[in-house]
């Protein structure tokens, strides 16, 4: 059985259908996840993205289901939805309850172009070719904290479809150890761990950006794996296709970032990976670093309320922490030198008036 709605962005409606009976559904019918197609900024120097200009962002259930078949739906991963819903089950969302969905995201500070993955938000960027106004973002899972991720600049080196899997002794190894021998070929198929496509990536070790296994499709957006990066099956197909030999890939860890949107600086902060462990004074202090520069004051007076929130709930939704005063002459602005994050488009200027509505927009006092 299979429902369907649409998903309106401003830059396309994209009909979605999810299962019900999910396992069976997906193998007989397939689903289509795709990428979130987000508009640049009409700003110069502004970084962030906004998929609905009303605000937050959610969506009524129309059928019990889980909160992973959400995460399926809206290609988000399993950990962002669950954090933006602390208070909902997430082995049964019942039909009716409203669900919090991401509507605004901070880019992360690298080049804006080719592929960037923030193993930090399991979340993965790019930019098209000859498409500058266009922003593609998927959900990804990431290594284990026993098998991590690569970070750097590297490439993509070549593409495969339908990729048969040797794994490598090590794994076979731990495999074996674990009741679960592995043969020396997982031929291509449903069950491949490498799903349907696979983009090489330019390091030592056959790191991949590839699909998955057709029954660990939830593990989008975890850290799950031996150190590649894995994608819901739709999505890696449709980056698959639009990914050229020779695409740059920037792997970065940014748990915090800050970007404008018309005047407003947002912070967002994502919580930390398996194995690591920030302090709140530590990630405080990244925090205010990033928005001094931003600013271009070494004491802005910002909404210190709303930036020990977004601290602490770690939910990944970006929170406006300050406001400052347009330059009326077009001339006076400041282009962002791509890629510095944060950084001040326009000359330091005082702060304006607090709007202090409720989750809203404000400036420090």
């Amino acid at each position: 059985m299979i429902s369907s709605f649409t998903k309106s962005t401003k830059a396309k409606t994209v009909k979605i259908y999810t299962p019900i009976v999910f396992a069976a559904a997906l193998l007989l019918h397939g689903v289509y996840a795709s990428a979130t197609t987000y508009q640049m900024p009409e700003n110069k120097g502004d970084t962030v993205l906004e998929e609905f200009s009303t605000g937050e962002s959610t969506t009524r259930i129309e059928h019990d289901e889980t909160l992973l078949d959400v995460a399926y739906r809206y290609t988000l991963g399993q950990n962002e939805i669950v954090r933006l819903n602390p208070k909902v089950d997430r082995w049964l969302v019942k039909k009716g309850q409203v669900v919090r969905l991401p509507n605004r995201r901070i880019l992360p500070d690298t080049p804006h172009s080719g592929l960037t993955l923030n193993i930090a938000e399991f979340r993965m960027y790019y930019y098209p070719p000859g498409q500058p106004g266009e922003v593609l973002s998927f959900a990804h899972g990431i290594g284990r904290q026993d098998w991590k991720t690569p970070m750097g600049k590297t490439s993509v080196v070549r593409k495969i479809k339908d990729p048969a899997w040797h794994p490598p002794e090590s794994i076979r190894k731990e495999h074996a150890e674990n009741g679960d021998p592995l043969p020396e070929v997982v031929p291509p198929g449903p069950h491949n761990p490498l799903g349907t496509r696979a983009l090489y990536l330019n390091l030592p070790g056959e790191y991949r950006i590839h699909g998955t296994d057709i029954d660990k499709v939830f593990g989008i957006g975890m850290q799950i794996t031996h150190g590649c990066v894995r994608m819901y099956p739709e999505d890696v197909e449709a980056l698959y296709d639009v990914v050229p030999v020779g695409t740059p890939v920037y792997m970065v860890k940014q748990p915090i970032k800050v970007g404008w949107l018309n005047n407003l600086l947002y912070v967002e902060a994502h919580p930390d990976l398996e194995g690591e462990e920030m302090s709140k004074e530590d990630r405080y202090a990244v925090a205010l670093k990033l928005i001094q520069k931003a600013i271009g004051e070494d004491e802005p007076e910002i909404d210190q309320k709303a930036l020990n929130k977004a601290l602490q709930d770690l939910d990944g939704e970006p929170v406006a922490v300050y406001e400052r005063v347009p330059v009326e002459d077009p001339q006076q602005q400041v282009p962002l030198e791509e890629p510095t994050q944060g950084a001040n488009p326009a000359p330091s200027v005082p702060a304006g008036k607090s709007k202090g509505s409720p989750g809203g927009y404000y400036r420090g006092t």
